[in-house]
């Protein structure tokens, strides 16, 4: 099973491990890649401030976000586990799953990142600030830039079992599993039903959107589940726990689109 994970915007700060290696990250199909979007911010955020604020989209509070980023070469690193924080990782909480959980996580979890292309949780990565929707100088909107390594990359990832996709828009555009990849996909939208004046009403959820899919992630990896398909994936759900409907896509080729309707948000 192969789980895609967006990031966070917000990021604890880098350790005090070596700085970053990476020739050690996962994925070395896309070393080249990397190392261009690395060298382009890097470059970006060591000169005019201002202009890597705009380009980068960061608020007046958030301008130490460009000095973080001069500084990555020689940073300190940690797992990408530890690094990325927010609503999604504070309801996985990876840090106190068991051993076992651990091992599957490594396995199973990929992060997608406007910077690194898509990076393990264990990999080793310093702090830093570039979502998927920046558009760098000389690269353009990183979502189409990634397009190309990614397509190259990710097949072989995804291997022959399930695609769990619980991406956000932004970062689904920089890879969209196709054919028979695709067929093995799910894709999770959660809704919250309640009953007003005696009528059932669903909405979409966003902020809660994240912590759930957190809290499905940590289900599969604490209980050891791995269904092998989008078919059994809805069972495991049901097993655990969870409202799911879903219908098989109309044609092949295409993912099943999963519904978790939840009653409460928390």
């Amino acid at each position: 099973m192969l789980v895609l994970l967006p990031p966070s915007e917000g990021k604890a700060a880098s350790g005090r491990g070596a700085p970053l290696r990476p020739e050690s990250l996962s994925l070395p199909g896309l070393a080249a890649a990397r190392e261009t979007v690395l060298t382009e911010l890097v470059e970006l955020c060591t000169g005019d401030e201002e202009k890597a604020r705009e380009v980068l989209g960061l608020s007046e509070g958030l301008r130490g976000e460009v000095a973080k980023n001069a500084g990555l070469r020689t940073a300190g690193t940690r797992p990408a586990g530890e690094i990325y924080t927010g609503v999604l990782y504070d309801a996985l909480d990876l840090a106190s799953v068991d051993p076992s959980a651990k091992r599957r996580a490594a396995r199973w979890l990929l992060v997608f990142s406007g910077l690194w292309g898509a990076v393990r949780v264990t990999d080793r990565i310093p702090s830093y600030r570039c979502s998927m929707c920046v558009k760098l100088p000389g690269l353009g909107a990183l979502a189409a830039y990634w397009r190309t390594p990614m397509a190259a990359a990710l097949p072989e990832v995804a291997g022959d079992g399930l695609v769990l996709d619980l991406r956000s828009s932004a970062y689904a555009a920089a890879w969209k599993p196709k054919g028979e990849v695709a067929g093995r996909t799910a894709t999770v939208r959660v809704l919250h039903s309640q009953i007003v004046d005696g009528v059932e009403k669903r909405s979409v959820v966003s902020h809660f959107n994240k912590a759930t899919k957190g809290r499905i992630v940590r289900a599969l990896l604490t209980e050891g589940a791995a269904p092998k398909n989008p078919a059994g994936l809805v069972e495991a759900l049901r097993d655990l726990g969870y409202v799911v409907e879903a219908e098989p896509p109309g044609k092949a080729g295409q993912p099943w689109a999963l519904d978790v309707v939840v009653t409460e948000i928390h």
